[in-house]
């Protein structure tokens, strides 16, 4: 029987062909094997030699499906280090009590967090009016990319008052958790009080981090934290790449059951 794209059987000599350019047809094989699980997250796609032999195709076509595949959120391309593949996803719950870690954990994946930066610096007017302190008082500045099995899902920008967690940058680096930094320094608790969302485009710093092209659209989520006195305690901005972390704003006990796919 004779073969068809990527070495899948046709159903006979009269069999019509597929419609549909070359690298299309490429591009959905590969997403369909990528969804079967053919290769984890992180995982590098064969090089452009080998898929180009396996489907009978020059290196410019392949490369378009590839594009193509990037574009779908499916892998990252980077030159000179093939396509690593990206499609894992999980849902990411926006509520009073949200909670990178424990959202992970509940859909069965790994979380873990690297600080890109962390210093203490003068408060922004904006930075100030959030965390209700004085413009230029101080504050302890976090940038961080967060990750899930190894695969980077979000990067964040989040301030803290300075003056009432004096001792949150070293526990934050002892602990990796900002929820642990935040007890330490006398914080049991925290709640989100309000949460503003935007579409945007990466930067080229934040498209690096994140492993996509430049031209994936990502949600921004700025939000605000207090106490359980009402006290401001942690104010960010997170960039989210929405096709591995999908937003879920559901009412407390309404959300359909946590998955990642």
């Amino acid at each position: 029987m004779p073969q068809g794209l990527g070495g899948r059987a046709q159903a006979g000599e009269g069999a019509e062909a597929p419609a549909g350019p070359i690298w299309a047809r490429i591009r959905d094989a590969l997403a369909e094997e990528i969804r079967e699980g053919r290769w984890a997250t992180g995982e590098r796609l064969p090089s452009e030699t080998a898929l180009a032999a396996r489907f009978g195709v020059n290196r410019h076509t392949l490369r378009r499906a590839t594009a193509a595949l990037a574009e779908a959120g499916l892998v990252h391309v980077r030159r000179g280090a093939g396509a690593t593949v990206t499609h894992a996803t999980t849902d990411y719950p926006i509520s009073r009590r949200t909670r990178f870690s424990e959202n992970l954990r509940a859909a069965g994946r790994e979380p873990t967090r690297r600080i890109l930066s962390l210093e203490t610096q003068a408060a922004s007017r904006a930075e100030a009016e959030a965390l209700e302190i004085a413009r230029g008082a101080p504050v302890h500045v976090y940038e961080g990319l967060t990750l899930a099995d190894g695969v980077p899902m979000a990067v964040a920008r989040t301030v803290f008052p300075a003056a009432a967690l004096p001792g949150l940058p070293e526990a934050l680096r002892e602990t990796g958790s900002i929820t642990a930094a935040l007890a330490a320094g006398g914080v049991a608790d925290y709640t989100r009080r309000w949460t503003r969302m935007t579409a945007c485009r990466p930067g080229v710093l934040i498209a690096r981090h994140l492993m996509i092209p430049e031209t994936t659209p990502l949600l921004r989520a700025e939000s605000l934290s207090e106490d359980a006195a009402g006290r401001p305690v942690e104010y960010g901005l997170t960039w989210f790449c929405t096709d591995r972390t999908p937003l879920l704003i559901a009412e407390p006990g309404a959300a359909p059951e946590q998955r990642s796919a």
